[in-house]
């Protein structure tokens, strides 16, 4: 019983984080829509802060649990997307960067958030300071993480959006088509490709090199202004 409470506390360190994380960065994609002229997330309901409205079945509670269970050296997921009719953002180009960028942002601003109080934290017992404590360092982390992810040039992440506003017709008309398989390919890059290469003894490992060392430097950057 006892270890049972302890994965449950240790879990809620993590569960917490993911949960704003994941489903505030979704709902900042439908304000920063809302602000460019397109009402689609909240004629449906999504333009929520409410975490509930936006959590997937699978990249918010499965993939996490698994990863949590399997005591995987990171946690990861997602929420559900928020709908946008990028056609009806005005000016299109730009309202297509500021939808894109608002997740990202979302996460940095949490990951600051989570210092101000790391930095602020009254003292409780310590136990619950220890709990807090972790769940703060864990959310600055998480957040991070997803903020550069994100960000990265791939459709139909946010960068890859971004990277498809700015570039020339043919060129983005291009990526645009990679929307559908572009998740594929990162996956493949990412997380298949370092597989099969450690296999033949190379060493790639490409998300500690994209990802984690960049979410490294993004949290010392924070930690030096607000900490």
């Amino acid at each position: 019983m006892s270890n049972a409470i302890e994965f449950i506390i240790s879990a809620s360190t993590w569960v917490v984080p993911v949960l704003f994380a994941v489903t505030l960065h979704e709902a900042a994609h439908g304000f920063a829509a809302k602000l460019f002229g397109d009402d689609t997330a909240q004629r449906l309901g999504r333009l929520s802060l409410n975490p509930i409205r936006h959590i997937d079945p699978v990249g918010t509670i499965l993939i996490p649990a698994l990863l949590l269970i399997t005591a995987a050296p990171f946690l990861f997921g997602y929420a559900k997307p928020v709908p946008v009719a990028f056609h009806r953002l005005h000016p299109q180009r730009l309202g297509v960067i500021g939808v894109a960028v608002a997740g990202p942002l979302t996460n940095v601003l949490l990951a600051i958030v989570s210092i101000l109080l790391l930095v602020g934290l009254p003292s409780f017992s310590p136990a619950v300071n220890d709990w807090l404590g972790t769940m703060l360092n864990q959310s600055i982390w998480l957040n991070c993480i997803l903020a550069v992810f994100n960000m990265l040039p791939i459709p139909p992440l946010d960068g890859g959006r971004v990277l498809t506003a700015i570039s020339p017709l043919p060129v983005a008309r291009v990526l645009a088509r990679m929307e559908k398989t572009g998740m594929i390919i990162l996956i493949g890059l990412v997380f298949l490709l370092p597989y099969v290469t450690s296999k033949l003894g190379i060493y790639l490992p490409i998300f500690q090199w994209l990802v984690i060392e960049p979410a490294n430097a993004l949290v010392h950057f924070l930690a030096a202004i607000f900490a």
